[in-house]
């Protein structure tokens, strides 16, 4: 029997940790993704007294409140007694620590992190041909992840839009922001024996290796 995978994806916009969630999902049916963007956006569209806050910062051009997310996706995980995938929380030391004390009582803590280190030449040319569907997050890629219809979204036919920060310079600034930002958080998982790098240019490359890290550290006595 294997032991529930508890998992944190690090990667900067583009190196592909969204793909490489759709492919674990299909390895493991009952592996579950918690995603802070995700819940953040189901909020808003439910109309909820948190979802109606968030939306106050978001028209504002503010970023959401940590304590407002962290409330969100402990919530969220405190329903989950499997094997999952955290995407987009936690981003800085202070909400992994905040994260580890929540979950550590429940015996429920992160036990792999991996971080998907793509050159960023890779990642720079991703982000131009990336289109998005504001609505659900879902991304599409001029190359590699082609919508079934030039512009419109597979699911809703809904249009896709661009944007704005999808460019060459606003990327390499949130590349630097990136780094800056989680160099202590990767020290900090670093420290606790849970932390592997996966180097790869294309999903292809990095997703046998990250589905043998997972296999092995779900056999670990």
């Amino acid at each position: 029997m294997l032991n529930p995978i508890r998992l944190l994806l690090l990667g900067p916009p583009g190196a592909g940790k969204g793909t490489q969630t759709l492919k674990l999902l299909k390895q493991f049916p009952n592996l579950k993704t918690v995603s802070s963007g995700d819940i953040l956006r189901q909020h808003i569209r439910n109309g909820t007294r948190i979802g109606t806050l968030a939306s106050q910062y978001i028209k504002q051009g503010k970023l959401v409140p940590d304590e407002l997310i962290t409330k969100l996706v402990f919530k969220h995980l405190s329903t989950l007694n499997d094997s999952w995938i955290l995407d987009g929380y936690p981003r800085t030391l202070t909400q992994a620590q905040n994260l580890s004390q929540f979950l550590t009582p429940l015996d429920r803590d992160i036990n792999l992190v991996v971080e998907l280190a793509v050159p960023e030449s890779v990642i720079i040319s991703r982000i131009e041909e990336r289109w998005v569907h504001p609505a659900s997050g879902r991304t599409y890629n001029d190359t590699y992840n082609k919508p079934k219809v030039a512009g419109l979204d597979d699911i809703t036919s809904e249009p896709l839009v661009k944007r704005s920060d999808d460019n060459k310079l606003a990327m390499q600034n949130r590349l630097e922001e990136y780094r800056a930002t989680t160099s202590p958080l990767k020290q900090y998982y670093k420290d606790k024996g849970i932390l592997t790098t996966i180097s790869g240019d294309s999903s292809d490359v990095i997703f046998p290796i990250l589905l043998d890290t997972i296999l092995e550290k779900s056999r670990e006595a």
